[in-house]
């Protein structure tokens, strides 16, 4: 087995928190569990999808707020807020309020681009300026400049009783440095390196030209090493891999099944490129972990990261993800080189 090139030094998974329709709050506690049981497992983070008008974390940043107040340790993030459906400055209020009481844990992660179904929920979300809005890069930038304490109004001192700041407050020292872009293309990889922040890798890229490869951890060794070649920290700059990987080590024969007939249903559609983006899609890998780890020593682009934050499958129950991450923090982490806390 090749040696990865860099040892694993952050276990983190990532969780949709699907819930049902008829007991929203049951889905909630549930993901506030599992966060619970990833700090006990010895999980570095725990992260949560983002889903707009769908049964899954509409709020992350609530959610964040609420496991920060039951967890002492684990860092908590976000992959990805779609900055089309938020106002910068507010959203920046919201993460340094949520830093601070997390005493420095939040990883925000976020993403660019129309709201999905733009046309049908336009009217809804900027009924007054849905034709006006700038959905680029502008919008990440002006994240950064209010988390990062750059003033947002020229206008700052005493007015009567009360007192006003020309910057985004509570202001959170070391936020700034905490920011992650969730890009699946070269432009975004390089934009985030050349803006200081860290990349979020998933299991998604874009075969970007028909004449380009289509290996997908080929694709995604480029963006990392791009990134990193704009980065001010070179090397030395943050990178997360979340592919989807389901040890089975602990797992019951029906468990096992269901796990695997879940991946054989999503693996056609990792043999080549899909729709007009050219999406790739990474293989879901279910085995147990030492098939998992022999798998992921062999993927050029885990090669190149030492923090990983699994996917965890959309669809399973509760009890599958305590057997699913309980293996991954006792057997497959360790087969990694990745240690818990002491």
């Amino acid at each position: 087995m090749p040696p990865t090139s860099r040892p694993l030094r952050k276990l983190g998974f990532l969780t949709i928190g699907l819930f049902d329709d008829a007991d929203p709050r049951r889905g909630h506690e549930s993901t506030l569990e599992i966060i619970e049981l990833g700090e006990r497992l010895g999980f570095d983070s725990a992260w949560l999808r983002h889903r707009h008008l769908q049964y899954g974390i509409s709020s992350p940043v609530a959610v964040m707020a609420a496991a920060s107040q039951r967890t002492s340790r684990i860092e908590l993030g976000t992959a990805v807020i779609p900055l089309g459906w938020e106002n910068p400055l507010r959203l920046a209020e919201d993460l340094a309020t949520v830093d601070l009481l997390s005493g420095g844990r939040i990883n925000p992660g976020v993403s660019v681009g129309p709201p999905m179904h733009y046309d049908q929920v336009k009217d809804a979300l900027y009924p007054d300026t849905a034709d006006v809005e700038d959905f680029s890069y502008e919008r990440v930038r002006r994240l950064l400049d209010f988390v990062r304490g750059k003033p947002a109004t020229d206008f700052s001192g005493v007015e009567g009783f009360e007192v006003f700041s020309d910057r985004v407050q509570p202001h959170s020292p070391g936020l700034g440095r905490r920011l992650w872009y969730g890009g699946g293309s070269l432009s975004s990889a390089r934009w985030a390196g050349e803006h200081g922040m860290n990349l979020l890798t998933s299991s998604v890229v874009k075969a970007e030209t028909p004449e380009g490869t289509t290996d997908f951890a080929q694709i995604q060794l480029s963006h990392i090493r791009a990134f990193r070649d704009h980065h001010p920290d070179g090397e030395a700059a943050r990178v997360s891999q979340g592919l989807v990987v389901i040890p089975t080590d602990s797992a019951t024969p029906e468990q096992r099944a269901r796990y695997e007939e879940y991946a054989a249903k999503r693996t056609p559609r990792t043999a080549s490129p899909q729709g007009p983006a050219r999406l790739m899609f990474a293989p879901d890998i279910v085995g147990t972990s030492a098939e998992i780890a022999e798998r992921l020593h062999a993927h050029v682009a885990f090669r190149e990261v030492d923090e990983v934050a699994f996917a965890l499958p959309f669809t399973f129950d509760h009890e599958d993800y305590v057997q699913i991450l309980t293996d991954m923090a006792t057997r497959l982490g360790p087969a990694l080189g990745w240690q818990p806390p002491a």
